[in-house]
């Protein structure tokens, strides 16, 4: 039994039914994806534009690679295309730079922008593979089970604790190596991918560049979503049941173990094992008994969230990449508004701006915006802003746009059609409590290290996804499916 057809969990009901088990998977809202959603938008006289409301593209390709030749092959209608740039990056003081995957190019254009960048690029690249070489396997491709485990390895594998450096910051590492401003501005961006800040984030997450440099960035023609679509495709084909409109309210136990669900209708489906694909903080606060793990994810920091705009633009925009990222002048302060306390929405945020050139996802002439902000999650306490508050969630997509003309992309009378995502918007589409994307954030010595386990306290119980080992973002969550699939075993 799973609950939640994101990703993990259907990744995880591939991988199962490939190991003989009969798979069933109940997923509360009307289609599967979870944080990779998709909306569609007919607009009279444009036609019909396709947003990706999630993931924008895909790292480590090797992981998906895997997990379909273990389940039966790559699908012959599913295509990814390289991306280059990966990102085009621009500062606070007008001056950019573009991203590519390929080192020596990177670092090419990194010289371009101010002398010695490209050694110093060259340097940290060199310093970042010996963090993902050492975190690879023990982290990222295993079941880690808390601070004990950390500890065991620590003392099998001294030479890797200390590449991957649990006691530095992100922030710090940048220092160390990168001179330019803004090459360090860039490289905190990396925290925001599981929810951080970079001043408190471990420099582990140095390995999130390194892979974008190593493997590259990819994007699925007709959008991202395909992906999981094609996910759920090959679960089905080999057996599993995907069961849409079936919200779980409980998961259930006997003499201690897991032994199914009990759905909102009041149907209740047995089970020998239960893979969670929900946020753990509502796995163990609201589905099953687990008041120690309920306790610990409550004082861990929530990740931040995101403030999503969907624009359907009228008209080509010269000079905009697949990626975009806008930096404000002071980055520092967005990760003040963002886990203060009290938070606030970001005043001047760094805007990230997805429009891919893909005929598929808009019509002819036009352009398909994915445009998102760092915010903070929906809810009260630290770190949270109530977005339900009357004319808030409006009154800062407002301010979005005319941070997007302040920055060079004045956009607001092409657009012609528009739908704001806040995080309370989020929370509600995904089931993510508060919005928080990841779950838990990484802020921390070893809060990367130390995500809710795959193997839960209740036995027969597993957790999936990005709020659970190894993490957020499409690989890792992919990865966790892989981790789970072990611990099970053949049916």
């Amino acid at each position: 039994m799973i609950v939640g057809a994101g990703v993990g969990g259907l990744a995880a009901a591939a991988r199962l039914a490939a190991l003989g088990h009969a798979v069933t998977v109940c997923e509360a809202a009307d289609e599967v994806g979870g944080k990779l959603g998709l909306v569609v938008a007919d607009v009279p006289g444009a036609g019909t534009f396709r947003f990706d409301t999630g993931p924008s593209l895909v790292t480590m390709p090797q992981v998906f690679r895997d997990l379909f030749a273990a389940t039966g092959g790559w699908p012959d209608d599913l295509a990814l295309e390289p991306l280059d740039p990966l990102a085009r990056y621009r500062f606070g003081d007008g001056t950019g730079f573009d991203a590519s995957s390929d080192l020596e190019e990177h670092c090419a254009r990194l010289d371009a922008l101010s002398p010695g960048s490209g050694d110093d690029w060259r340097a940290f690249t060199e310093r970042a593979g010996r963090v993902w070489r050492a975190s690879r396997g023990p982290f990222l491709e295993s079941s880690l089970d808390g601070r004990s485990a950390v500890a065991r390895l620590a003392l099998r594998q001294p030479r890797d604790i200390a590449a991957i450096a649990p006691w530095q910051s992100l922030r710090a590492l940048g220092r160390r190596h990168l001179r330019d401003p803004r090459l360090r501005t860039t490289l905190d961006r990396y925290a925001t991918y599981t929810g951080s800040d970079p001043r408190r984030a471990p420099a582990a997450l140095a390995a999130v560049p390194y892979v974008e440099q190593a493997y590259g960035g990819w994007y699925v023609p007709g959008g991202l979503h395909r992906l999981g679509l094609a996910v759920q495709e090959r679960a089905q084909s080999l057996g599993a049941v995907v069961r849409t409109g079936a919200r779980v309210e409980r998961i259930e136990t006997t003499a201690g173990r897991a032994s199914g669900v009990l759905l909102a209708d009041g149907e209740r489906l047995p089970a020998d094992v239960v893979v969670a694909n929900a946020d753990a903080a509502h796995v163990y606060g609201e589905l099953v008994d687990a008041p120690a793990a309920a306790r610990r994810l409550s004082r861990a920091t929530a990740s931040l969230s995101g403030f999503v705009l969907l624009l359907a633009v009228e008209g080509r925009t010269p000079g905009l990449a697949h990626h975009n990222v806008l930096f404000p002048a002071d980055y520092d302060a967005e990760f003040d508004a963002v886990f203060g306390d009290p938070a606030q929405p970001v005043p001047d945020p760094t805007l990230y701006i997805s429009a891919p050139d893909d005929p598929a996802v808009r019509p002819d002439g036009h352009e398909a915006w994915f445009v998102l902000v760092n915010a903070p999650r929906h809810g009260t306490g630290p770190g949270a802003v109530d977005w339900r508050a009357p004319g808030l969630a409006d009154g800062y997509a407002e301010r979005l746009l005319d941070l997007l003309a302040e920055r060079g992309l004045p956009v607001r009378d092409r657009v012609r059609w528009s739908q704001v995502l806040s995080p309370a918007d989020l929370e509600q589409r995904t089931g993510a409590v508060g919005g928080a994307i990841y779950g838990t954030s990484s802020n921390g010595a070893s809060a990367a290290f130390l995500r809710p386990a795959n193997r839960s306290p209740v036995p027969g119980l597993f957790l999936v996804g990005g709020s659970s080992h190894p993490g957020g973002g499409l690989p890792l969550v992919t990865l966790s499916a892989q981790i789970v699939a072990g611990l099970v075993g053949p049916a």
